[in-house]
């Protein structure tokens, strides 16, 4: 699901579409998308501390959102990260 709602993330950024969450995001700037993965992820942490599953999924879900607009932004792909994430576990020889 993360790959599927990335390509309609970048489809919002390339095919705006009026009323848009994604393209609201997107044209308030860089800034205000860093703001709201800050925003998401202190919900997060409160929801890990002090609510239930429910509650914990949902912010989960929001945080993850929330980063693959922030990737699409900056030009960064799961992939990328994906890549990034198997060379750090390379076994070293």
């Amino acid at each position: 699901m993360l790959k599927t709602l990335e390509a309609i993330i970048r489809d919002r950024k390339l095919n705006p579409a009026e009323g848009s969450y994604t393209n609201r995001l997107f044209d308030e700037g860089r800034g205000k998308i860093a703001q709201k993965v800050g925003e998401e992820a202190v919900e997060t942490i409160v929801a890990a501390l002090e609510q239930g599953r429910q509650e914990q999924v949902s912010e989960l879900a929001d945080l993850f959102y929330h980063l693959l607009v922030l990737m699409a932004q900056l030009d960064v792909s799961v992939q990328d990260v994906e890549l990034e994430l198997q060379q750090r576990h390379q076994p070293r020889g």
